[in-house]
């Protein structure tokens, strides 16, 4: 057992079922009533909760030393929360987004099984696309740990290229195979580095995203923003169509495209505009307000 201080807010449970990541499950909860939650990340099974002095965690089976620098990055622990509030604490509704999810944060995961895992969103609800990327893992990922717990990383781009659409749609995807497998296909054959878009300017890694098959601007605006150091990043999808309609548009605002939603967005939010998307995200869909 090991353990990460945390300075500055924190709320594991928003910020691990917050729709960012579809790997982590809430397991059995421990004396003290705090939630277990199990994830496999960095070829490795974690099981991670919150306590008073921080996030108490195992992993499987590399040493938790190993993994904790690790983990403090994908959690983004170092981010300061505070200074982002106070940039964004204008808007009434991201105000109360943060009141009412104080601490949750924007993840930092492996730009792949991001892309991947949001390419699953096409049409799709939170919990079938963590369904989806599951399957993906169990059928063709590698094991993580032994024993009857075993779970499986997210395949690699050449394990779900050798795979092929036919495999992916037998596992229930539907159309979006095709594209997983012809992404997958792209960047296994190129030998792309996607981790080296974190380096690129935000319209530089849009672009290069965009050509990938079945990456439109949401998909890429959400591997932005979860994997690639991109804040100002700003997926439209449908909770946040409503939210803006809803919150910030006015009656002559409302016939807008959604098109031209994000560019709005990143304009009124700036830097931060994908902690904007987030907090409004989280709170509209759970329906909180």
């Amino acid at each position: 057992m090991a353990l990460l201080t945390v300075d500055g807010p924190l709320d594991l449970a928003a910020t691990l079922e917050s729709g960012q990541a579809f790997r982590w499950r809430r397991v059995e909860p421990s004396p003290d009533g705090s939630p277990w939650f199990e994830g496999v990340a960095f070829g490795n099974l974690i099981h991670a909760r919150q306590t008073r002095d921080g996030v108490e965690f195992t992993t499987s089976p590399d040493p938790e030393s190993d993994v904790a620098p690790l983990l403090r990055d994908y959690l983004r622990l170092d981010e300061d929360l505070t200074a982002i509030y106070q940039a964004l604490e204008f808007d009434e509704h991201v105000r109360q987004g943060i009141a009412l999810y104080p601490g949750l944060r924007i993840l930092r995961q492996d730009p792949w099984e991001c892309l991947a895992s949001f390419i699953c969103s096409a049409n799709n609800n939170v919990r079938r696309i963590a369904r989806n990327v599951d399957d993906m893992s169990a059928a063709f990922g590698s094991p993580v740990t032994g024993g009857a717990d075993e779970r499986r990383s997210f395949p690699t781009p050449t394990q779900l290229a050798d795979a092929g659409e036919a495999s992916l749609r037998a596992l229930g995807l539907g159309f979006r195979a095709k594209y997983i497998a012809a992404t997958a296909e792209r960047i296994a054959g190129a030998n792309t580095d996607l981790f080296a878009l974190r380096l690129a300017p935000y319209q530089e890694a849009l672009d290069a995203l965009t050509e990938l098959p079945g990456v439109g601007d949401k998909i890429a605006n959400c591997a932005m923003l979860f994997s690639l150091d991109k804040p100002e990043a700003f997926p439209v999808d449908v909770w946040i169509d409503r939210a803006l309609r809803d919150w910030h548009f006015t009656e002559q605002q409302k016939p807008i495209q959604r098109n031209r939603m994000r560019p709005w967005a990143q304009a009124r939010f700036g830097r931060y505009a994908g902690y904007a998307n987030q907090y409004l995200f989280h709170s509209r869909r759970l329906g909180r307000r």
